[in-house]
């Protein structure tokens, strides 16, 4: 990932939209009138991922250490890559560039057959920086993205959409390479980009579980693989704009994406919900010469790459869950201090057939000066309590702002839910800011 295009503020502002609200998939994942199951998307095997790692580690090692642009450990990383594609029946074109007086190159392989006219890509950078064998920044985004095109071939498999993949070169120095890509589409090729999708830095050792909230259909197919297997997921935040994502999303297409942490700092709460270790970074060998295949935790690897293959499989059929009705509380509800009783806020929920989704989604904004004071639960038209979140003493940060997934299946989906919210310990107040319910 590269340091050299400014990172976003870190500051978020929740739920702007006031009062009740429904949301709507964007048109480049409507699903079409005739259409078929999605096929079964496939188990990505984590051997063969880390096979590519492996193999990515000996070209640094025999050429300086590195597969940095402009070095002969790059150009030997995509020659790699091309190699696997033409032989599982791809159709690859090295693009050139120059930067820095040096040729960088881009690998673009495509896929036979889908639309022409609604292509959806899935891309990586591949080269690392000077200083080390870039295992996880960013092997890991390139051999998962090498893996699940290989299982494509494997499958053969005949996508709604056109599918295409692609390595980029110069990241690590301002996204050099997707930049040049972009640049290079005429404005009517550009318009039949159904979606790009990002993958960098995807097996940090001391993980976090993020996903790009900038496309609402990507965002939610992520999220929908991710609640399947129990894994709580966070917007991603740290890398927004400094990856290969950004030239896409600046030229109109939509984008989404993974990423398992950087530079950051792991908190309490996430720890306590992720596992690994809290007050140390997701990345300790981020753009060090430490990050070698010894950098990689294995569950956030196969996890991703399997939540990867999930997202190219349902949204090439043209066939992924779009965002369901959401409903908004914007009302500020005070907080009283231990022992003061539980507050709730209502939400009113109408239109919406059967029973709630397996995969629920609770949107909490609370204010609060220590949020490991509070106990948080759903409440369902019918009474039920659903645990969000403990009251815990290491909890020792400031406010609530996360997203819950809820197994609410066993409940009809139309009624008054409430967000329940006590306080049990002394000296800190708050309020509920806003919450919402997303089917």
């Amino acid at each position: 990932m590269s340091l050299s295009v400014s990172r976003r503020l870190a500051a978020v502002t929740a739920f702007a939209v006031a009062g009740l609200f429904a949301s709507t998939a964007p048109a480049a994942f409507a699903t079409p009138t005739a259409q078929t199951a999605a096929p079964t998307p496939p188990d990505i095997p984590l051997a063969n991922v880390k096979a590519h790692l492996a193999q990515f580690q000996t070209i640094a090692n025999n050429n300086g250490g590195n597969r940095a642009h402009g070095r002969t450990g790059y150009k030997a990383s995509i020659d790699y890559v091309k190699a696997k594609l033409d032989a599982a029946g791809y159709t690859t074109s090295l693009k050139t560039f120059t930067y820095n007086g040096s040729t960088g190159y881009n690998l673009i392989a495509d896929w036979p057959g889908g639309d022409p006219d609604s292509v959806l890509m899935a891309g990586s950078h591949l080269d690392s920086v000077s200083s080390g064998a870039g295992i996880n920044d960013n092997g890991s985004g390139s051999a998962a993205v090498l893996e699940i095109a290989l299982a494509v071939s494997r499958a053969q498999l005949q996508p709604t959409k056109h599918l295409r993949f692609g390595w980029w070169g110069a990241e690590e120095l301002g996204l050099v390479g997707s930049k040049n890509y972009v640049s290079s589409l005429s404005a009517t090729e550009r318009a039949k980009f159904a979606g790009y999708l990002n993958f960098d830095m995807i097996g940090s050792p001391n993980p976090g579980y993020f996903v790009y909230d900038d496309d609402p259909t990507i965002e939610q197919t992520f999220k929908n693989y991710f609640a399947g297997i129990g894994v709580p997921t966070e917007i991603e935040t740290e890398g927004d704009g400094r990856s290969d994502h950004a030239p896409f999303k600046n030229a109109g297409i939509p984008v989404g994406g993974l990423f398992t942490g950087a530079s950051n700092t792991k908190t309490s709460a996430q720890a306590q919900k992720w596992g690994g270790t809290a007050g140390q970074s997701f990345d300790r060998c981020y753009h060090s010469s430490c990050d070698t295949t010894a950098n990689i935790n294995d569950t956030a690897l196969d996890r991703n790459s399997d939540a990867a293959a999930y997202a190219i499989w349902n949204l090439g059929a043209s066939t992924p869950v779009p965002p369901g009705p959401s409903f908004e509380n914007t009302a500020d509800v005070n907080i009283p201090d231990s022992p003061g009783a539980a507050v709730t806020s209502p939400i009113t929920v109408s239109g919406v057939a059967g029973n709630a989704p397996a995969t629920t989604k609770v949107d909490v904004n609370i204010v609060h000066t220590y949020r490991g004071d509070l106990v948080i639960d759903l409440i369902a038209p019918d009474g039920t309590a659903y645990r969000l979140k403990n009251s815990s003493s290491s909890d020792s940060a400031d406010n609530v702002v996360a997203t819950y997934t809820v197994n609410a299946s066993s409940e009809v989906a139309n009624g008054v839910w409430k967000l329940q919210v006590k306080d049990v310990y002394s000296a800190d107040t708050g309020y509920i800011n806003s919450w919402k319910i997303t089917f």
